[in-house]
């Protein structure tokens, strides 16, 4: 052999029949053409030679994240006025179907409810034909008379807008509605009478109430009265007797001192506010006793219904006496 056959090529490495890399020429090839591994030999656990990856700023890290907050912050600002206008319509359509907050003006519900509560109404239940019932304290619109005329609004334009845009969506009260809280007493149909200092009776039953502020009597002898109320209207008494313009001082006025069942915003059902004084505002058991619904008026249905009901019995009785007469005669003949 030459001397030229044992020279190896610039490079090479005839011993083991691998090439070294040239950087210009790209990666070594072994001789059976597989890239040259790091350790000379294919499979070296070093693995691979590869470009080294750069090095990473820390500061364009800081740029990234700077950026990225700053992203976040512009869509909050944007998403905002959504969250706002969601807010807002959902505490409209809970005011106006579902319940309201109402805030107690005056001494008149002692101790039952204290001025400054506030209390959460039903206003969902009237929207499916539910009526008033005898022991529940309501929230009802001024039927007319009642109270005094509404202050003056506020000369501030921004004020008074304020105040109306507040008032619509029910985060405060409406400087132009006039609304009252009582207790149902008689229903229509119902005859509710009381003289001297008491007891309070309807339809003749007297009522055992132990929620009459400690010290009243459950009648003013000043005011004796006798009412019948007419359907679908209530006759409504706060529970501090002695300091509430009710039904009873209302008697001269169109009504006769009940209110229209179509005034009733809703049924009180929760003491909201302050915390120490979260109660529900449940049905007294006085007005469950047996007897208190045998009203004349309750009772004009049920007679006609009675009498109506007479001849289509009577009819039913003959007709079975008729079918049952041949069946014994047969029977006697056999």
């Amino acid at each position: 052999m030459t001397p030229a056959e044992h020279e190896p090529a610039p490079g090479g490495n005839p011993a083991n029949g691998v090439w070294a890399a040239d950087p210009a020429a790209g990666p070594a090839l072994s001789g059976n053409g597989i890239p040259a591994m790091a350790g000379g030999v294919p499979g070296d656990p070093v693995g691979p030679v590869g470009p080294a990856e750069p090095e990473r700023d820390p500061d364009d890290d800081e740029s990234a994240e700077r950026a990225a907050h700053a992203r976040k912050q512009r869509s909050f600002w944007k998403e905002l006025p959504l969250l706002i206008g969601i807010a807002l319509v959902l505490a409209l359509l809970i005011k106006t179907f579902l319940v309201q907050a109402f805030s107690i003006p005056s001494d008149s519900m002692n101790n039952t409810l204290l001025k400054g509560d506030r209390v959460l109404v039903d206003k969902l239940t009237p929207w499916f034909g539910s009526t008033p019932t005898r022991g529940e304290v309501v929230v009802f619109h001024d039927p007319g008379g009642w109270l005094p005329e509404n202050p003056s609004p506020s000369s501030n334009v921004v004020v008074r807008g304020l105040q109306k845009g507040l008032s619509f969506i029910g985060l405060m009260p409406s400087a132009d509605e006039k609304d009252l809280i009582k207790r149902v007493i008689g229903v229509g149909g119902d005859t509710v009478s009381c003289k001297g200092t008491g007891p309070l009776m309807v339809n003749g039953k007297a009522l055992d109430e132990p929620y009459i502020f400690p010290g009243n009597t459950a009648c003013s002898p000043e005011v004796p009265f006798t009412v019948h109320v007419p359907k679908g209207r209530i006759w409504v008494m706060g529970d501090h007797r002695q300091d509430s313009l009710d039904s009873r001082f209302h008697t001269t006025l169109p009504g006769g001192g009940t209110v229209p069942n179509s005034d009733v915003v809703g049924r009180a059902v929760v003491v909201a506010w302050p915390v120490t004084r979260w109660d529900v505002l449940s049905i007294p058991g006085t007005f469950s006793q047996p007897g208190i619904n045998a009203a004349a008026g309750t009772s004009v249905p049920v007679a006609a219904g009675l009498a109506g009901a007479l001849p289509l019995v009577m009819w039913r009785r003959r007709r079975l006496l008729s079918k049952a007469e041949p069946v014994q005669e047969s029977t006697e003949d056999c």
